[in-house]
């Protein structure tokens, strides 16, 4: 999918897709193909949102700070909606609870598994 097609989007995200929003997204596309095609763009764009809104949260790191805070809960809603518009149930429950996952890990300075990794599992779950 073009980048003008994902625009919608992107608004207000346009320095994050040069600075490894576009390789991340294109991370998730594979992992995508079992939905429908018209879907796919915007079920990987809302992988990568989360995932780049995880990592500019700074979980279990030091605290960013306050507009990277805010970059990284603009990325999280975003990802957010775009499940909420376009993903089976089961896959936002998935979701959510890998979200869940990191930021418990992280409030209570456990190792969590990579974020990549609790990403692509909750794009197969199934009901």
């Amino acid at each position: 999918m073009s980048v003008q097609l994902l625009e919608p989007e992107l608004d207000r995200l346009e320095g994050l897709w040069s600075d490894g929003l576009s390789e991340t997204y294109h991370v998730y596309l594979d992992s995508v193909r079992r939905f429908d095609p018209a879907t796919q763009p915007k079920l990987a764009l809302a992988a990568a949102l989360i995932e780049v809104g995880v990592r500019l949260q700074g979980l279990g790191g030091r605290a960013a700070p306050p507009a990277t805070l805010l970059m990284g809960d603009l990325c999280l809603a975003r990802g957010s909606r775009l499940l909420a518009d376009h993903a089976p149930l089961a896959v936002q429950v998935a979701f959510a609870r890998a979200i869940e996952s990191l930021a418990s890990a992280a409030a209570s300075a456990v190792q969590a598994a990579p974020a990549r990794q609790l990403l692509h599992e909750s794009l197969g779950a199934t009901a």
